[in-house]
């Protein structure tokens, strides 16, 4: 589905998996864990850079000319930047998203807004608030000029367009930015006592800027940290999404706040 688009920006294209059969040769999430086959391509092939979607072709993700996976949540980032080159209006992205975006929001002196976790509730914020550009951090970018739905092949024109603007390789132009580690864990815990949770978190959590829109997320913004809590909804387990500089102290954050889960599923206070 890329390649013929990519073929008419005048890309030569070097592709695996392109088979329409219905089957993938990897896991189907496009996150950087699976995408080692893509690194060894782009490297073999001297590629500038590689592509790599989900099955229905709404998320992208990224890989540099040195075959290193950027991680999905810099999609976002530099196709905004590239939106946000042309025209200024506020930035909507879901509590789960990496600050990279908030990043990139404020050097072009424009609103960074947050909305509950899902595409549905993004593209709807979009629309209430007017924004130029938006998406998750997933890889799913959302360009209301052309619809309010994720676009992985609109993700690829609008990278391809940061490049160009900036004049350099992925690899450059991503490095602009500063760099976040994510964790992400789930717990086991009973949906009805998510309350708890979220109570005695922000008492453990002076400090910290609170959402409570869609779960429970906390921001220490001195620190460029922040954790997200939030109950599934099809299953009673607790999800636990962390960002900071590194990835020894995001994982401090999820190791904190699942020790308080844990406490809590046992009754201790």
């Amino acid at each position: 589905m890329l390649s013929p688009l990519l073929d008419a920006l005048g890309c030569a294209v070097t592709g695996i998996g392109l088979e329409p059969d219905g089957h993938f040769p990897r896991d189907p999430e496009p996150t950087a864990a699976n995408l080692t086959d893509l690194g060894v391509l782009v490297r073999e092939s001297g590629a500038q850079l590689g592509f790599a979607v989900d099955p229905d072709v709404d998320r992208l993700s990224l890989v540099d000319e040195e075959g290193v996976p950027l991680g999905e949540d810099l999609t976002l980032a530099l196709c905004a930047h590239a939106v946000l080159r042309r025209h200024e209006g506020p930035v909507v992205t879901n509590l789960s998203t990496s600050r990279v975006v908030e990043d990139v929001a404020r050097a072009a002196s424009v609103p960074l807004i947050r909305s509950p976790v899902g595409e549905v509730n993004v593209s709807r914020r979009m629309a209430e608030v007017g924004a130029v550009v938006g998406g998750e951090g997933n890889g799913g970018v959302i360009l209301p000029d052309l619809h309010l739905t994720r676009d992985a092949p609109l993700a690829c024109a609008l990278i391809l367009q940061h490049l160009l603007d900036e004049g350099t390789g992925l690899r450059a132009a991503a490095a602009r930015w500063p760099s976040y580690a994510i964790v992400k864990e789930k717990v086991g815990f009973p949906r009805e006592r998510i309350g708890d949770v979220y109570t005695a978190l922000s008492q453990e959590s002076s400090g910290a800027r609170a959402n409570t829109e869609d779960g429970l997320r906390l921001d220490w913004d001195s620190a460029s940290e922040w954790l997200h809590v939030r109950p599934s909804g099809t299953e009673p387990i607790v999800r636990l999404i962390a960002e900071a500089p590194t990835e020894t102290r995001a994982r401090d954050i999820v190791r904190r706040a699942r020790e308080l889960l844990h406490r809590l599923s046992r009754g201790i206070t």
